[in-house]
């Protein structure tokens, strides 16, 4: 299984900024590593029109076309000036993740070098309820 460090230095390696106006491209990186031992990158694309998407959107479009589903681990970095960071998935994201497969709720989110969380612990109420008794 790949670590967390391995995994944080896959999404280091693509990470490319380039500024367009006040916009960036590639200065979100992400990667993940597929239950079947894959890994899959992507960077973010920020657009003024709102049409971008984040750095776990491109990395999850790479494994989907890989005719893959099921995310085992999850990471996205930032270089800010003083270093690089660990920076969790928004909410966008993580709802993302867990439409891809359902399975994919036990999908490890890697928080920083040694901090995890499973995706349903990010997600509050991550489940329709049922109907209202009359």
């Amino acid at each position: 299984m790949t670590s967390n460090d391995e995994l944080i230095q896959a999404a280091v390696a693509v990470l490319n900024p380039y500024q367009v106006g006040d916009r960036w491209f590639g200065d979100v990186a992400s990667a993940l590593v597929t239950s079947t031992g894959q890994v899959h990158v992507g960077v973010c694309i920020d657009t003024t029109s709102g049409t971008g998407f984040c750095a776990e959107h491109a990395a999850i479009a790479a494994m989907v076309t890989a005719r893959e589903y099921k995310i085992a681990k999850i990471v996205a970095v930032w270089r800010g000036d003083d270093g690089v960071h660990v920076v969790s998935p928004c909410g966008r994201c993580r709802e993302f993740i867990g439409q891809i497969d359902e399975s994919n709720l036990d999908t490890e989110v890697i928080l920083g070098p040694d901090q995890t969380s499973a995706l349903r612990d990010l997600l509050p109420a991550n489940t329709w309820p049922g109907p209202l008794v009359p």
